[in-house]
């Protein structure tokens, strides 16, 4: 084989390792997106807004602060997914008896109705297979990922052990309604041709 073929024959490996391995990221995040989607259309709820219920009910009645500590968000992310959630009737929030300034969350009836409705999250499935791994293996992705992470930029960004790919915060009942108005919008001139 020539200098030059061998070199054209180990660049298609490359292409082919590299087109591998965005095929395998491309996959996750589609798993990822496809379940988020499924969850928000079996329960009516985001993720982020599972995972704040279930919180609640393992913590009991809790400040908003330990609750952000606890889903790994900011105060301001967790207050946001409170006020739907509350808006929803399916969390209550009281200030304390003893400080006026702390305010406590607690789920209320409905709430945990529509906890236990709630189906099982991928990132329950993800600790289940990851937990049967030797301690090598889990090293070894651990490792791995990390390197991803740092290829795409994204080590510095926040983020929390739930995997979801869609915003931390479900749109509003009005923000749904006037993206439905704005797509008929579009849809409308598309049919007539101005798009």
């Amino acid at each position: 084989m020539t200098g030059g073929a061998q070199e054209e024959r180990e660049h298609r490996i490359d292409e082919h390792r590299t087109d591998a391995v965005l095929i395998a990221l491309r996959k996750i995040i589609r798993a990822v997106g496809l379940h988020s989607r499924q969850v928000t259309r079996v329960c009516g709820l985001t993720i982020p807004q599972i995972v704040a219920l279930r919180s609640i009910q393992e913590l009991g009645e809790v400040t908003s602060s330990r609750l952000a500590n606890r889903m790994s968000v900011s105060l301001s992310t967790t207050t946001t997914i409170l006020d739907r959630l509350e808006h929803r009737g399916l969390v209550e929030r009281y200030r304390s008896a003893t400080d006026r300034r702390v305010v406590h969350s607690r789920l209320t009836p409905e709430g945990s109705r529509v906890l236990q409705k709630a189906p099982a999250l991928l990132d329950e499935r993800f600790i289940e297979g990851f937990s049967s791994l030797a301690t090598d293996d889990q090293d070894r992705i651990l490792e791995t990922l990390g390197e991803v992470a740092r290829m795409l930029g994204a080590e510095a960004l926040d983020a929390s052990t739930v995997l979801d790919v869609s915003p931390t915060i479900a749109p509003s009942e009005d923000e749904l309604s006037s993206a439905d108005r704005s797509r008929s919008a579009v849809q409308s001139r598309s049919t007539s041709g101005i798009v």
